[in-house]
């Protein structure tokens, strides 16, 4: 044993070398030629692991010796410029590393000074993180969260890595991956495009639901005012005053794509085959973004950004797509004010049709195929420009059928719908300027970055969990997290060990 330990600090590389020679005898022995393939490939997989382990150990190792004998070497007024006015030599400290591989040990030497923290001159050159796990299991641990669970996060992490990881552990991971979203969008310039390139711009809001202490105030009052039916969970209609409301935004070019409104909507009866409908623009270089933390205006200045920098000189024509909610109105107007551009608001005519098929209701039982015929009617003319007369029509429908009260209602209300939203729903120049008239993107957005993540059953998040998660699967969806991973690191040595002189240390391992 002596001889193997004496070997193994000559060489740090012999216990791997003496790991892999066994394990390479095991799998030519007679025993293990006999074992069926998935036996042996669990061996080789776990035990490659290991040897893996072990190759990362030995390097940090090796390393280590090599710090030591240079900073050995170096004389006190070195030592000094190198860490700050630190001469004095410490070596051994050691420190855990849960890599990807698994828990490696990381010795270095300390320069210290009475009554001053430590320097680690190996950690700046490793890049090593302030916690235990290295930005590998880091890395991993951001692409695993978004997708699942953080349970199943930590088990996908631990078949592939070993036991690393702890679920919390996993959610402080996720959160500190995402520190620098901001910073590497602010500093990234996006692809310019032609100036006949549509600019499209669509916002929409998403609940999720919150921990009581992590609603918004006014929610988390109406929520403790809320009388409860059951001890133990909520009857029907108790459910409201549990969701923050998370504020999504989409930017994107398109081509313009000129259509008439059969190309949009069917005629009565359905289509025929003898034509064709010409399709709509296409989303192309999609940039998602969206927050529960920030209020909306943080979000709709972020898609104003964005889209400012497609587009610095205004030479595009800036298509923004609303579902009439005034606030969000309200708020798109006042930022293109300040910004001095000027945009095309649209309504999403998918939230008109729906307010349609709420009003035939009042005209045809539910299972009336007539009604289908009576929207594409309404839909037509108002796609033709001629909203306020379909609003007239259908109130004059009513009148004649003498509906009173809730037999009218969602036709009242589609009406006022088309009333209140007159100024963006003229369709008929949307569609001659091959404009898109549908928000279809952000739409899916709202299901697949929150939806499909932030509405797991049971669920309950906290503001720094469910951003988190928000703006990593926004920047997965964008293409971008190898690049921003790139910046992220970049970012982080720079917090941990910008004060560290490197300029003349190295080493040399």
């Amino acid at each position: 044993m002596e001889d193997y330990e004496h070997a193994a600090m000559a060489d740090p590389f012999a216990r791997a070398v003496s790991f892999f020679t066994q394990l390479t005898c095991d799998l030519s022995g007679p025993s293990t030629l006999a074992l069926p393939h998935q036996e042996v490939e669990e061996m080789a997989a776990m035990r490659g692991r290991e040897l893996a382990r072990l190759l990362l150990q030995a390097h940090l190792d090796l390393r280590a010796s090599r710090e030591e004998a240079e900073l050995s070497a170096l004389g006190p007024c070195s030592r000094a410029a190198l860490s700050d006015g630190r001469t004095r030599l410490e070596r051994g400290h050691n420190r855990e590393l849960a890599t990807v591989v698994g828990t490696v040990r990381v010795t270095r030497c300390a320069l210290r000074s009475p009554g001053r923290p430590n320097c680690y001159p190996a950690d700046a050159v490793l890049g090593l993180p302030n916690e235990r796990h290295s930005l590998g299991v880091r890395r991993l641990a951001a692409l695993e969260a978004v997708r699942g669970s953080y349970d199943t996060a930590m088990e996908a992490i631990t078949r592939s890595c070993g036991k690393v990881v702890g679920k919390r552990q996993v959610e402080h991971l996720v959160r500190a991956a995402a520190v620098d979203v901001a910073a590497f969008y602010a500093a990234r310039t996006p692809m310019p495009a032609s100036a006949a390139t549509l600019l499209v711009l669509s916002v929409d809001g998403k609940g999720i639901v919150m921990r009581p202490g992590h609603l918004r105030e006014a929610t988390r009052k109406a929520a403790e005012r809320a009388q409860r039916t059951f001890r133990t969970r909520l009857a029907i209609g108790e459910k409201g005053n549990r969701k923050r409301m998370a504020t999504l935004a989409a930017v994107y070019d398109a081509d313009p794509a000129v259509r008439r409104p059969h190309d949009v909507i069917a005629p009565p009866g359905g289509r025929s085959t003898l034509r064709v409908p010409r399709p709509g623009p296409k989303a192309q270089a999609k940039w998602l973004t969206g927050s529960v933390e920030h209020d909306p205006e943080y979000i709709i200045a972020a898609a104003f950004d964005q889209a400012q920098a497609r587009d610095p000189q205004h030479r595009r024509s800036w298509v923004v797509l609303v579902d009439g909610a005034r606030h969000q109105l309200d708020l798109i107007q006042a930022e293109a004010k300040r910004r001095g551009v000027n945009i095309h608001i649209v309504l999403d005519l998918v939230h008109v049709i729906e307010k349609l098929w709420a009003a035939s209701r009042c005209f045809h039982a539910p299972a009336d195929a007539d009604a289908e015929d009576w929207i594409a009617v309404k839909a037509a003319r108002i796609l033709r420009g001629s909203a306020q007369q379909a609003a007239d029509e259908i109130r004059a429908e009513a009148d004649h059928r003498k509906l009173t009260g809730d037999q009218r209602t969602a036709a009242d209300k589609a009406c006022q719908y088309l009333d209140n939203n007159a100024d963006f729903v003229h369709y008929d120049q949307a569609l001659a300027a091959g404009w898109p008239i549908a928000s279809g993107v952000i739409e899916g957005a709202a299901r697949h970055l929150v939806a499909d993540r932030l509405d797991i059953t049971g669920s309950r998040w906290s503001v720094p969990g469910a951003e988190a998660l928000l703006i990593l699967r926004a920047i997965i969806s964008n293409n971008d997290f190898p690049a921003y991973w790139n910046f992220h690191v970049q970012a982080e040595h720079q917090r941990l060990h910008s004060g560290s002189d490197q300029a003349e240390y190295c080493l040399t391992a």
